[in-house]
């Protein structure tokens, strides 16, 4: 049995169809070539490649590529579910939902789940010109067939018109973008960039943070840096802002500011190369995750032991004693509430609740939010970057409870 082929789905010794959800791509044939083809490169992927590893993190049993030219689109369907699609000889009987893209379309997940959910008449095909189509039927295999007898054909849309009754159906623009040209190139990008962008993001992240943070995740993505290696590396610089807080001249204070700006910058190319390069993992998640109180807990150390230097006085110690006791049960708090319930694998849930249904649970979730280190950056330009501790001793500590009282509350 061949790797890549229909053949790959055994017949079993019963006639029982199984109800399945099918992405094919069909790619035109080299005779009549599109200026943007399956093998367009888009951040650092194969336009065909994203669509592929897109379509399996959907509700997606089985993706097929329909091409007359195999071997070029082998390295494409590596370590993926996807394989190419070749006339089928011995197959299980197939029914479903069967969703097909041309070559030129760049999907989302939402998109195609929202194709898997729409109301369909069955043994009718659903086609946006010659961008998608989608069709309910009992008899899938008679699609596949008709498609990989005909690879060399221009409009796959067209021919399956000729078999089908084809409704004309516009369907949602927001989750697809098709690429008609050279120029759409620098759009699809755009595109895949901004949908990077979190709505639940606070107003520095959406404006400040962000749009540093895209453009050089933007950059990275072409090389070979790894998601887990961008988050050493902006935990290295955090940890590295934390000895400039035991001074209390504000050029020093500032630089500190800085690197610890710096690291929250580079702290969201770590999360955008993930999704981008499809490499979100727990393990990820949790070095992400723990990193981030690790540069809180050294920071709050160091300003508390450089305002306790400075005063000749230990109650400093206090105030950082304090905001690092808040800080490390808030962290086990979302821990316990948010990540450790989940599958061993897969990526985290990062929010500091589950849910944000109640008044109280949206102000959570929005302290949690990092837009302090302005103030921190603020405080240090006059030298005062260790009175951050003062709102912090008393606000960690509350931060924490409440999360806990939270936590009880929903069980």
């Amino acid at each position: 049995m061949e790797q890549g082929t229909v053949e790959a789905i055994p017949s079993p010794t019963t006639t029982t169809t199984t109800p399945s959800s099918l992405f094919v791509i069909l790619s035109s044939s080299h005779d009549a070539p599109r200026p943007v083809s399956q093998a367009t490169m888009l951040l650092g992927l194969s336009l065909l490649r994203r669509n592929i590893l897109t379509a399996s993190q959907s509700d997606i049993n089985h993706i097929f590529v329909a091409t007359a030219h195999p071997a070029e689109v082998q390295p494409d369907l590596h370590d993926t579910i996807a394989t190419i699609l070749s006339p089928p000889s011995r197959m299980v009987p197939l029914s479903g939902r069967l969703i097909l893209i041309a070559e030129n379309v760049l999907t989302s997940q939402e998109w195609i789940n929202e194709l898997l959910k729409m109301p369909l008449t069955p043994d009718t095909m659903y086609c946006d010109g010659t961008s998608a189509a989608v069709i309910e039927t009992t008899d899938i295999n008679r699609v596949l067939s008709l498609i990989s007898s005909e690879y060399h054909s221009t409009d796959f849309f067209t021919l399956l018109g000729q078999s089908f009754n084809m409704i004309p159906q516009k369907f949602a623009h927001e989750g697809r973008l098709a690429l008609d040209s050279l120029e759409d190139i620098q759009k699809a990008e755009n595109w895949l960039l901004k949908r990077l962008v979190k709505s639940s993001e606070s107003f520095m992240s959406r404006h400040v943070e962000r749009p540093i943070s895209l453009a050089i995740s933007r950059r990275l993505v072409w090389t070979s840096l790894t998601p887990n290696a961008m988050t050493v590396i902006s935990l290295a610089i955090g940890l590295m802002s934390a000895p400039f807080f035991l001074s209390s001249q504000p050029g020093i204070q500032v630089i500190g500011g800085i690197l610890f700006l710096a690291h929250s910058i580079l702290d969201g190319c770590d999360g955008e190369l993930a999704r981008l390069k499809f490499q979100e993992s727990r393990w990820g998640g949790l070095l992400d995750f723990w990193g981030d109180n690790l540069v809180h807990i050294s920071i709050f150390f160091c300003m508390g032991l450089g305002w306790s230097m400075s005063l000749q006085s230990s109650w400093p110690l206090w105030l950082s004693a304090s905001a690092i006791a808040g800080t490390l049960g808030s962290a086990w708090s979302v821990y316990r509430q948010t990540m450790q319930p989940q599958l061993k694998t897969g990526p985290l849930f990062t929010s500091v609740v589950r849910s944000t249904t109640t008044r109280l649970s949206q102000v959570m979730d929005t302290l949690g939010r990092r837009d302090f280190i302005y103030l921190v950056l603020l405080l240090s330009a006059f030298g005062k970057a260790s009175w951050f501790l003062l709102p912090t001793a008393l606000g960690a500590p509350m931060f924490c409870i409440t999360l806990l009282w939270l936590g009880l509350e929903r069980k």
